[in-house]
């Protein structure tokens, strides 16, 4: 019976490649939430509003055409 003695502390099926998956999903979650902040940075002043709401139906298609972006 052979023995499996290729093992080691450093290897990536150990500590290190724990490590890197760690260190990988950190470092994608700080970027999403980087580029998520700044997309709503850059939209945070983007308003919307309501023309004529007096005209809106409660079913309608058309409703659409009276939200319009400043």
């Amino acid at each position: 019976m052979a023995m499996n003695e290729n093992r080691g502390l450093f290897v990536l099926d150990g500590i290190t490649g724990m490590l890197i998956a760690t260190a990988l999903l950190l470092s994608i979650l700080a970027g999403l939430t980087v580029w998520g902040l700044g997309v709503q940075q850059a939209n945070s002043e983007n308003f919307y509003y309501l023309e004529n709401p007096q005209d809106i139906k409660m079913i309608s298609t058309d409703n659409a055409s009276h939200l319009k972006h400043q």
